[in-house]
C-alpha cells in the first residue's frame, strides 16, 4: 500500500487497499468490501484536518458559529421557500436576474416587517426597539 503521485483534476493521491490484505486483523474496521478501497487525499486534506480539529476544540470558533448559523440558515430558507429549490430558466443571465430579484423581494419584506415606511416622499425605518 502505497501512495500514487499527484494526479487527475484535482491533483488527489490516491491508496489502495486491495482484496489482498484479507488476512489483516484490521480489515473490518477499513472496508467490508471483498474488492478493497481505495483511499482518495486531496491536496487540502491538512488544511481542512486543521479546520475540522479547530471547529471541535475551538470555543471561540464556536461561538461565532452559533452565532452567525442562524441567521445564515434562515435567509437560505426563504430564499428557498415555496419551491424556489431549481432553476426556472436555462442560461445563467437569466437564473441570475432571477435570483436578484427574489433576494430584492425578500429584502424589501424584511424591511417592512421591520417597520419601513413612506412618509413625504421619504423612506423611515421605525427606531428600534429594546
Amino acid at each position: 500500500m502505497a501512495l500514487s503521485d499527484p494526479g487527475g483534476q484535482h491533483h488527489q493521491r490516491k491508496a489502495s487497499f486491495g482484496g489482498l490484505r484479507t488476512g489483516c486483523h484490521l480489515r473490518e474496521r477499513c472496508t467490508k468490501a471483498k474488492a478493497g478501497r481505495i483511499l482518495t487525499i486531496r491536496p487540502h486534506h491538512d488544511l481542512q484536518t486543521a479546520a475540522r480539529h479547530q471547529a471541535a476544540t475551538d470555543p471561540d470558533w464556536q461561538a461565532d458559529y452559533r452565532r452567525w448559523r442562524p441567521p445564515v440558515e434562515r435567509a437560505v430558507a426563504w430564499l428557498v421557500h415555496h419551491g424556489n429549490r431549481r432553476l426556472r430558466y436555462r442560461g445563467t443571465v437569466k437564473n441570475d436576474t432571477w435570483l436578484h430579484t427574489r433576494a430584492a423581494a425578500l429584502n424589501l419584506r424584511r424591511l417592512i416587517n421591520l417597520g419601513l415606511t413612506h412618509i413625504d416622499g421619504a423612506w423611515h425605518l421605525a427606531p428600534a426597539t429594546t
